[in-house]
């Protein structure tokens, strides 16, 4: 039997409990602001493009069908981003653009996120962002591990991707 708390192989706990402060584990936290604003840039671009392909398909659909199904595809493509950034941080902890800037998704006490968790924390980054004209993402330049409002409602932190060894 498998237990929660067990690391998996492909994604190690890098810590139990409570995580470090910066002052003890500053590779843990070195640079996470930037580069969590570029790979956000890189995923908004993903989607983007993704979302063109998607937004084709699905006008090609809304045709074949007279209209009746563009509805549905005005949803699918209202949802679109967030399912993109649900399932990337449920799957691997990062999406692409985090994964690639080395950063990972953890909860409070370490380990992986769950799905629920997962969509908990991209519902609330675009509600709070939605809300606040973007001035929520300040939060960021006061906490002390880089982490946004919906971070800390969610409770989760964003760390640099630790190596396997």
């Amino acid at each position: 039997m498998v237990t929660r708390d067990a690391p998996s192989p492909a994604r190690p706990q890098p810590w139990r409990g409570d995580p470090p402060v910066p002052s003890s584990a500053p590779r843990l936290y070195r640079g996470v602001v930037l580069r969590r604003s570029t790979a956000y840039l890189l995923d908004i671009l993903i989607i983007a493009v993704l979302g063109l392909c998607l937004a084709f398909a699905l006008s090609l659909v809304g045709i074949l069908t007279f209209g009746l199904l563009t509805p549905l595809a005005v949803i699918v493509l209202a949802l679109w981003p967030l399912a993109y950034h649900s399932y990337f941080v449920a799957r691997q902890g990062a999406t692409p653009g985090m994964r690639l800037f080395g950063l990972e998704l953890r909860d409070w006490s370490g380990r992986a996120v769950e799905p629920a968790q997962a969509v908990l924390v991209v519902l609330l980054f675009y509600v709070t962002v939605s809300l606040t004209a973007w001035l929520v993402l300040i939060v960021v330049l006061f906490s002390d591990r880089g982490r946004a409002l919906h971070d800390i409602l969610a409770s989760t932190v964003m760390v640099r991707r630790q190596e396997q060894s």
